[in-house]
């Protein structure tokens, strides 16, 4: 006999398998915190784009102690199959959005202390445009794996929106390369 009940919990459940993530992800750097991590999903059947959901801490010694919780797209335009263990992604742009926790950090400026207009950006939120290079090695023709199936090193270097202003007003105190970011970071598909 077959429970009711219990179909429509495994049919609501199948419903919901969208959000078990697809592999994990942490990073060093790169403008989402001293050290991140977080998941990963595929996006696209060519599993061509991913999107990392990511919680990132910065030590008081490196800078101030904050969080920063972001989210990012990556897309993966260009393949070049080494062999059968290693595939290369030379070039990955990537979009980002990230959200600094902090008390002192808010999403508008205090609007008694400042006139309307005064500064347009957010201090907590950013926007950022980066790229970066990625070595997918393929862990079952490795290592035998059952529970990761590929492991990948990546960098990537960022800038944010306030980045490209500051440097556009500025351009004869800021050279190009003071408003970029680097990170590297290590994937796990599963």
């Amino acid at each position: 006999m077959i429970c009711l009940c219990c179909c429509g919990f495994f049919s609501k459940a199948q419903k919901l398998k969208f959000l078990i993530p697809d592999g994990a992800v942490v990073q060093h750097a790169g403008s989402i915190g001293y050290f991140s991590g977080g998941v990963s999903y595929d996006l696209f059947k060519s599993k061509k784009g991913s999107l990392d959901i990511t919680y990132g801490y910065l030590p008081e010694n490196k800078g101030g102690a904050f969080s920063t919780i972001s989210t990012k797209f990556i897309y993966r335009p260009l393949k070049i199959k080494a062999n059968d263990w290693l595939t290369i992604y030379p070039i990955n742009p990537a979009t980002f959005i990230s959200y600094t926790v902090n008390k002192d950090f808010d999403l508008t400026w205090d609007r008694g202390q400042y006139s309307k207009g005064y500064y347009y950006w957010s201090e907590a939120l950013r926007i950022h445009l980066a790229f970066g290079s990625e070595l997918k090695f393929n862990t079952n023709k490795l290592i035998q794996s059952k529970k990761i199936n590929a492991l990948s090193l990546y960098y990537e270097i960022n800038t944010n929106d306030v980045y490209i202003i500051n440097y556009v007003q500025n351009k004869s105190y800021l050279n190009i390369t003071d408003i970029f970011k680097a990170g590297i970071g290590l994937r796990a598909y599963f």
